[in-house]
């Protein structure tokens, strides 16, 4: 199959990308991120990702649109839900490119990280697949975390401390209070 894999950043790529291609699959990858923050955070990780798809030979459909203020229209009355707004936003975007760009499937690099919400992704990629007329491809790439690690150190990719989002950085630095 010729596969789009919405690509969250070059280190989560890797992994799934191997497999992909171990298994006879034509890839592409897909970069919409709209929601990282700062800014300098976003570019990092933009950079990462060209940076990856040149030492792995993957071509590259890049949307580099920076949108902090319509992800925080979106999620700002409920913060606690932000993560199912993103992944839907992102997953929508890769539907519509998969469809547009005549692929075979979709796919993400978000089922390779053990922070996600692995089933949320799976349950939305398959409903919005239905919507565009693109299946998603689902596989569990959890399995490789370590191996994704590794190969990305080797390749001396830049691997961020976060998420991404705003949200997701102030959880990464505010100082955890212990309940009395």
């Amino acid at each position: 199959m010729n596969i789009l894999l919405h690509t969250c950043c070059g280190p989560c790529a890797l992994f799934p990308l191997q497999q992909l291609r171990t298994t006879g699959h034509q890839v592409t990858g897909f970069f919409y991120n709209h929601n990282i923050h700062p800014y300098q955070e976003y570019a990092r990780r933009r950079d990462a990702v060209i940076q990856m798809s040149e030492q792995q030979s993957l071509p590259m459909i890049m949307r580099d649109d920076y949108d902090l203020e319509g992800f925080l229209a979106q999620v700002a009355a409920a913060p606690d839900a932000r993560c199912s707004y993103c992944y839907a936003s992102r997953l929508t975007a890769a539907a519509q490119a998969a469809a547009e760009g005549g692929f075979d499937a979709f796919t993400a690099s978000l089922l390779y990280s053990r922070y996600q919400k692995h089933d949320e992704i799976a349950a939305l990629g398959e409903r919005i697949g239905n919507e565009y007329g693109v299946p998603f491809y689902y596989q569990d790439f959890r399995a490789g975390w370590q191996e994704g690690i590794k190969l990305s150190k080797e390749q001396g990719l830049y691997r961020q401390q976060y998420c991404g989002c705003i949200y997701s950085e102030k959880e990464r630095y505010l100082p955890k209070v212990k309940p009395l």
